[in-house]
């Protein structure tokens, strides 16, 4: 048997947020029975912890595939290994994942216990046709920002950053799956981030919206590795560039309201970007 934990991540009660399921597997779980349990828990993501040393070997599969990073499973399963797995709760956790090691740190913001994770930094690759995109979403050809560029942006998971004018657009998205699978059939990048300068509360700065059919989600309430590629892509384009901090909420239209907070600074040589949020254990039990 394996202690099985639920929690919302990016989330400031239960119930929203992102969830994710993390099973402390000690590295007794065939590769093929974690495909069968992330299926079975259908979250966007499920975590197995293998290891119960620093740095703490963490594997992450969607309901379809073992993926080598993804945000809120790092933060949601940093969180459970400090308070269930590790001695003493550290300030400091450092997750090994398939991209590498990412150390995680526990700070007070707004009052709240807020995790943040140093992603890898950023690499830019192609930019996409505006119209492109426009078809993915479901959108007019109007509703994406000509001012921003449409470009593939990674911190480990490859992101389709997609600009739109406001927050009628976001809403209206309706992913057309023909479109979105011509896109990325051929290209690492299958999540497609859809970003606006028009959130719902004056506290935010962004709304977003990330959609990826490819591993079986079909829209992610909060998406910390795409939320990452969005940091890195605001500091190195935006008017001034340099350094970026931001509040962005997704999940809305899921039901599921999401804070993220980025940071990230253009180094000239490499963008450092850092993104945090809050983790609301949900349930405990086992694995039979």
């Amino acid at each position: 048997m394996s202690d099985l934990h639920i929690v919302d991540v990016f989330a400031r009660e239960k119930y929203a947020g992102n969830q994710l399921a993390v099973v402390e597997s000690d590295g007794n779980i065939s590769r093929e029975e974690m495909q069968a349990i992330a299926a079975e828990m259908n979250f966007s993501e499920t975590t197995f912890v293998e290891t119960r040393k620093s740095p703490y070997r963490v594997r992450i599969f969607t309901p379809e595939a073992e993926i080598p990073f993804a945000g809120h499973p790092t933060l949601g399963t940093a969180h459970i290994i400090r308070e269930h797995v590790a001695d003493g709760r550290p300030d400091e956790v450092v997750v090994d994942l398939d991209v590498g090691e990412v150390p995680v740190e526990v700070h007070d913001r707004d009052g709240a216990e807020t995790l943040w994770m140093t992603q890898q930094p950023p690499e830019f690759g192609e930019r996409l046709d505006h119209d492109r995109l426009a078809a993915v979403l479901g959108l007019d050809e109007t509703a994406l920002d000509e001012a921003w560029p449409v470009q593939v942006v990674s911190t480990g998971l490859p992101t389709i950053v997609v600009p739109l004018v406001d927050r009628e657009t976001l809403t209206a998205i309706d992913v057309d799956r023909a479109a979105y699978d011509g896109v990325t059939g051929d290209r690492e990048a299958k999540n497609v981030l859809a970003f606006c300068p028009d959130p719902r509360s004056e506290d935010n700065d962004f709304a977003v919206r990330v959609f990826a059919p490819f591993y079986g989600v079909p829209e992610d309430p909060a998406t910390g590795s795409s939320n990452g590629c969005l940091a890195g892509y605001l500091a190195r384009h935006a008017d001034g560039g340099g350094t970026v901090e931001a509040r962005v909420e997704q999940g809305y239209e899921m039901g599921r309201p999401s804070l993220l907070h980025l940071a990230a600074s253009d180094e000239s040589e490499a963008v450092h970007v850092e993104i945090g949020g809050s983790v609301v254990p949900v349930a405990r039990g086992e694995l039979l």
